[in-house]
């Protein structure tokens, strides 16, 4: 199967071995996005902005694979902090509408750049 490297300047450049997204078949897998903001590239504060600069990424990254969030089928959400995850929960909760993906949320030790909150997503995007 041929994989399609996406690559977006409204994202944050990959801070390591990895690719922003990966497209194979009719899937689009994303890395992990944190708060970083692609202009600056500082971590934005606390855990609301964080996510909200979290979402703004993965739209882009989306954006460059010709998705959007509404072709999203998989989540994977880590938080620093399990009693972040209402709070997380919340902001996840504007950006989408039923039917939700499916999801799997975990309490990480440590996220990079000690991130408070990184969002992986699995897109349906047919050929």
């Amino acid at each position: 199967m041929a994989r399609t490297v996406v690559a977006t300047t409204d994202a944050p450049a990959a801070i390591g071995p990895y690719s922003q997204a990966i497209i194979a078949g009719d899937y689009v897998f994303t890395a992990g996005q944190i708060g970083l903001d692609p202009a600056t590239g500082t971590m934005r504060e606390g855990v609301v902005a964080q996510a909200e600069q979290v979402f703004s990424n993965l739209e882009a990254v989306l954006a460059a694979a010709g998705c959007t969030l509404a072709d999203v089928v998989k989540t994977t959400v880590f938080v620093a902090d399990m009693n972040d995850y209402a709070t997380v929960n919340g902001v996840y909760d504007s950006h989408f509408a039923a039917p939700y993906p499916a999801r799997s949320a975990v309490e990480a030790a440590r996220l990079p750049k000690d991130a408070r909150v990184e969002i992986e997503l699995v897109a349906y995007r047919p050929a």
